[in-house]
């Protein structure tokens, strides 16, 4: 089953360590790319890292803000499927606090938010 096919969790930095080996989406802000090309830095709604790395070189710049699916390694880098910019239209900047508040909430009320429910069809 490919990480597409697949339910993922929400997470921050401070959860990749819980996700190794599992399916995840991160959203995070573009800090560092790397002259390869192949590896960069997000930060979170907390101000904390991580690591994403891609199988082919960036053909593209990146800024702003990123939601990237993959699969968290066991060094817990973000080996990643795809990323997407999300464009902050109209100059109002995507708020990655607020979106981290959210991310608490759906990991303390996972009866609420589950996502570990698979989908038929």
């Amino acid at each position: 089953m490919s990480v597409f096919e697949s339910p993922k969790a929400r997470i921050n930095s401070s959860m990749l360590s819980q996700y190794i080996s599992r399916p995840v989406c991160f959203v995070g802000r573009v800090e560092k790319v790397h002259p390869t090309g192949k590896l960069f830095t997000l930060s979170d709604g907390e101000g904390k890292f991580a690591s994403v790395e891609l199988n082919e070189p960036l053909d593209e710049e990146l800024s702003g803000v990123l939601e990237v699916v993959g699969t968290v390694s066991n060094k817990g880098i973000i080996m990643a499927s795809a990323y997407n910019i999300l464009r902050e239209d109209k100059g109002i900047p995507f708020d990655l606090e607020l979106y981290n508040e959210a991310l608490k909430v759906v990991h303390d009320f996972p009866q609420h938010y589950p996502f570990e429910i698979a989908t038929s069809g």
